[in-house]
């Protein structure tokens, strides 16, 4: 029977509705799951669900067509990349796939209302979900948060709340508020990875049932980091891959904790960045992230904020309309094809998390005329 496990500790909790920490304040994982082979994956179901026999049982999933993005050929800087647009989730952005599998626990639990901390995307998606199960909730973001997303939550129906201060400060919040609601965060909840991880189960059947070579992706929390972790790791377990793909992180210079810690550099100072979505100080799973990068032989790069805004400008030159968090990933290319963690004819992935249409206020400063002088 599927149960929570405390990584950290090696201690284990029955999966209840309001569990979604240790009793010592450790995330929590589901315990390994067995992978899947080609034959148990359900092509008639045209959504992540297709993958349902490699995730926790589930009595009826509340789904809005999330997963089978597109998988698209491209080229950047000279290098053949795979571009896996994530925005053409239901709510624009990747967050759906973990929201979906949440949600879907909470409600089949009898859940009827939920406290979700973002920056945006989380929040809108955690709104959309709750809407399609009949739950009432609510999202805090911080103060100055994209007004296009905290449209978005507001118009599914969602209770939106600005908290002063930072990322951080908002994250604080939920926590004390947890103690009474039920929590949907999708950096906490176990459950939030496990839909997260139907990513690597899409990028292996869209190549054929292989893995990827690289998988390039932006962190903030390194939700997807982990989701590819979990997932390719029980691919490997199942005999299906030959090795894990090298997982290839990126985070705004401005906001890159997770790649000092990896470096071994000295904890750096945090400014503003247009990649708002990464900008997460103290990621509560930033061990397990580490150890991900790490089990891969994957790397990690900081990415200045002029390097952000060209990658905007240059995907969206090749008809790509990112937004500045997900264009850090491409962003990060030049780098890793320079330290050699990129490869000439190998199969590289990179996942572009959201839509430029999230963020329409940094895109019309970005794209303006002169903006890229």
């Amino acid at each position: 029977m599927a149960h929570y496990l405390d990584e950290r500790s090696g201690r284990t909790y029955a999966i209840t509705p309001d569990r979604w920490r240790g009793d010592d304040g450790a995330p929590l994982t589901v315990a390994p799951l067995p992978g899947i082979g080609p034959a148990d994956v359900d092509t008639a179901e045209r959504s992540l669900w297709r993958y349902r026999a490699a995730l926790p049982e589930v009595a009826r999933p509340v789904s809005l067509g999330e997963g089978r993005t597109p998988l698209v050929a491209g080229a950047w800087g000279g290098t053949e990349i795979r571009f896996k647009l994530e925005w053409f989730a239901p709510t624009g952005s990747f967050k759906d796939r973990g929201v979906s599998v949440l949600v879907s626990h909470l409600a089949a639990s009898g859940v009827t209302e939920v406290i979700e901390d973002s920056s945006g995307n989380g929040g809108a998606s955690v709104a959309a979900y709750c809407a399609a199960a009949g739950i009432r909730a609510r999202v805090l973001v911080p103060a100055g948060t994209s007004p296009a997303k905290v449209l978005q939550s507001r118009a599914y129906g969602a209770e939106v709340e600005e908290v002063p201060g930072d990322r951080d400060a908002t994250a604080a919040e939920a926590l004390r508020r947890a103690a009474h609601t039920p929590y949907a965060s999708h950096n906490w909840h176990p459950f939030f990875l496990q839909g997260t991880k139907t990513i690597a189960y899409e990028l292996w059947e869209d190549l054929g049932f292989t893995a990827p070579d690289a998988v390039v992706t932006v962190a903030g929390a390194g939700s997807l980091v982990l989701g590819c972790d979990l997932g390719f790791g029980e691919l490997l377990a199942a005999g299906e891959i030959a090795r894990r793909p090298r997982l290839l992180v990126a985070q705004p210079a401005n906001c890159a904790p997770l790649h000092a810690a990896h470096q071994g550099l000295d904890r750096p100072a945090f400014a503003p960045t247009i990649a708002e979505g990464a900008a997460i100080r103290e990621p509560v799973r930033a061990p397990e992230v580490l150890a991900a990068i790490r089990r891969s032989a994957g790397d990690t790069v900081a990415v200045p904020e002029p390097d952000i805004a060209a990658a905007v400008r240059g995907l969206a030159a090749a008809g790509l309309y990112a937004e500045p968090t997900s264009a850090t990933a491409a962003a990060a290319v030049d780098a890793f094809r320079a330290r050699g963690t990129i490869r000439p004819g190998e199969t590289t992935v990179v996942v572009l998390t959201g839509s430029g249409l999230k963020a329409p206020h940094l895109m019309s400063r970005l794209l303006a005329p002169g903006s890229g002088a």
